[in-house]
């Protein structure tokens, strides 16, 4: 009879899972992705184990789509081909530059306030290309189309709080050459930072599935999955930057 109690309460888990995984999912838009031209620009997503990251190439940051945010930060970061993007919540972000800084109770209190808490966004400027910057993390190349890169930047540029129009820098970011800027958005379980990034790429036409998308692990199942995409493979002579 345990037994028997354990099955069903475990199958009505799955059950739920799967509700909730095709009620949450998002199409894509067939429209913006995958993309048609030939000159298609290429956007990269980082998993660095517990958070996921956005690289665009710095020139994008100019384009259809952005707005003073976007374009102030290319101007700072002039010397750099490549940008990396991350979204999360203030204080743990800041904390934990690494899994080996994780704090239990800052976490939670990210996760599980009432309301979220506030947000920051990150941004890197990269020296290398994004495989040679990130040597150990999963590396994941998205062409996307003109239209859905436009929107894309619309997004990322709502990423970020603005005070008369300009966005507002909080100070050195986790690594290299790399700023804080206070962010837009409420960070909790609901609104995790891998969440952002899958909304990021759903904007320019990438079907997503937020349940699936809560864990970094998750995200790249789901962009192989509905997207067909695969990360870049590692190579034992890649050294750390």
């Amino acid at each position: 009879m345990r037994r028997r109690r354990l099955g069903l309460g475990l199958a009505g888990l799955f059950a739920l899972l799967l509700l909730a995984l095709v009620l949450t999912a998002s199409p894509g838009d067939p429209a913006l992705y995958p993309a048609a031209e030939a000159d298609a620009p290429t956007i990269e997503l980082v998993n660095h184990g517990w958070h996921s990251g956005l690289v665009l190439p710095r020139a994008a940051l100019m384009g259809e789509g952005a707005g003073p945010a976007l374009r102030g930060i290319a101007t700072r970061f002039g010397a750099y081909r490549g940008i990396e993007f991350g979204w999360g919540e203030a204080r743990f972000y800041r904390a934990t530059p690494t899994l080996a800084e994780f704090d239990l109770r800052l976490a939670l209190e990210a996760l599980f306030t009432p309301g979220g808490r506030a947000a920051v966004v990150q941004v890197v400027g990269l020296e290398q290309d994004t495989r040679a910057s990130f040597p150990h993390s999963d590396v994941v190349p998205v062409r996307v189309s003109a239209a859905g890169l436009a929107r894309l930047l619309a997004r990322l540029e709502a990423s970020f709080r603005l005070v008369d129009g300009q966005p507002v820098a909080g100070g050195p970011g986790l690594y290299g050459p790399s700023l804080f800027y206070e962010g837009q958005g409420r960070f909790s379980y609901a609104n995790v930072c891998n969440h952002w990034a899958a909304r990021l790429l759903n904007a320019a036409g990438l079907p997503i599935t937020p349940v699936l998308d809560t864990h970094p692990a998750g995200l790249l199942l789901d962009l192989r999955w509905r997207a067909g995409l695969v990360p870049l493979p590692t190579g034992p002579n890649l050294s750390k930057p």
